[in-house]
């Protein structure tokens, strides 16, 4: 990946909580399953060895009218600095195991994109900067990261 952030979704937010706890909750997976994800969205299944060469696998589940939907991702953390930055890829299609699926998404891709997370500790709490490469400004990814940062903001602030 570039280390330029254009064509990329870019959150800058302040927490009022300490970076140990923003930390936490991106790294032990009963935390990062409290918030992670869209309005609406539940994570039943997060496993992450955080370590760099480490494996992390998600399933978002979401209600649909036909019926509950999942989506699993996976990927590898790349840099982990603790308590201060979090760098990992994430395959967009896996299956249940983390395997990437051989023929990917309707379009017959298999984005593997990279997520960098920078906490800083600051006057009123944690300031996170979060950079998905490969997921561009204005679209479906960055509102889902918006809500999940909301998500995030009412589950430190509770």
């Amino acid at each position: 990946m570039s280390d330029d952030s254009e064509g990329s979704v870019v959150i800058d937010r302040t927490f009022d909580a300490p970076v140990e706890t923003i930390w936490r909750m991106w790294t032990v997976p009963e935390h990062f399953r409290s918030w992670f994800g869209p309005t609406g969205a539940t994570i039943p299944v997060a496993k992450m060895d955080v370590r760099v060469g480490g494996a992390r696998v998600h399933c978002m589940e979401m209600q649909t009218p036909d019926g509950p939907m999942q989506m699993w991702f996976a990927g590898e953390f790349l840099e982990v600095v603790e308590n201060g930055r979090l760098v990992y890829t994430e395959a967009v299609v896996a299956d249940e195991h983390g395997a990437p699926i051989p023929d990917g998404d309707a379009h017959g891709a298999n984005v593997v994109t990279e997520v960098r997370v920078e906490l800083t500790a600051v006057e009123d709490g944690t300031r996170v900067l979060m950079t998905h490469l490969g997921i561009p400004s204005g679209s479906p990814g960055e509102a889902g990261w918006n809500m999940a940062f909301d998500k995030l903001d009412a589950v430190v602030a509770a």
